[in-house]
């Protein structure tokens, strides 16, 4: 009887303690915020207050999108009474948002960061596609920041001074895309241009970086980092 007792007086704290985090869900360039909306229901489900935001990533530099995405984020998780940490959960482009947007603010509440597929060194994809007819209308300003040259804005920013989980993807669907990357990657990004030194956890798996986002080892790889600063939280409660 005492221990039943126990055990649901855990329960109960445990709930408490995830009602009071909230996530915000940064989707990546040429998204919307339908692309994070399976990750939404299930962080919902886990007990986080998430909130999916939205931004106009083909229409500005990254910087400025930073300036947009991130304090609407932001705002979201402040309007919820008793939030104590603020998660972010990127994909793609919106990893390098949260860290323009870090370099030169500050975040209080601040817990942890999960980025899916996120170019952090840059992205031989764009360098290699930025000539090509029809590429600055589809990627905007933000695209050809991407890459490695000059204009590389991944490669101008510092490493990781926060908890960082980076899920990268080694399967594509883009042939031609992955042609120009170093094996293995996801079809945009190879895998070892996602990390990004003073990450805290590092993943791969199975996916393409266009449905990385939507599938379920990466939700509860991303649900188990969140709760417990581990990737392999997700395997030990299977």
């Amino acid at each position: 009887m005492k221990r039943l007792l126990l055990i649901c007086v855990l329960m109960l704290s445990d709930g408490l303690a995830q009602a009071a985090d909230c996530v915000v869900l940064l989707h990546g360039l040429m998204r919307g915020p339908a692309s994070m909306s399976k990750m939404q229901t299930e962080l919902d489900e886990a007990g986080f207050i998430a909130v999916n935001i939205e931004y106009p990533s083909r229409d500005h530099s990254i910087e400025e999108l930073a300036d947009m995405a991130v304090p609407d984020g932001l705002v979201a998780c402040r309007e919820h009474d008793g939030i104590e940490r603020i998660h972010f959960v990127t994909h793609s482009l919106g990893g390098i948002l949260v860290r323009q947007f870090l370099s030169t603010n500050d975040i209080p509440e601040l817990g942890r960061v999960v980025m899916l597929g996120p170019p952090n060194q840059g992205s031989l994809a764009a360098d290699e596609m930025v000539n090509v007819p029809g590429f600055d209308w589809l990627n905007g300003p933000a695209g050809k920041q991407l890459g490695k040259g000059e204009e590389s804005v991944p490669l101008k920013l510092g490493p990781a001074d926060f908890e960082l989980g980076i899920i990268a993807g080694n399967r594509t669907i883009d042939p031609i895309t992955s042609a120009v990357l170093p094996n293995p990657d996801d079809g945009r990004v190879s895998v070892e241009d996602t990390k990004l030194e003073g990450m805290t956890d590092f993943v791969v798996v199975e996916h393409s970086h266009a449905f990385m986002m939507r599938m379920q080892r990466t939700i509860d790889l991303t649900i188990a980092f969140l709760k417990n600063g581990t990737f392999s939280a997700a395997d030990e409660t299977l």
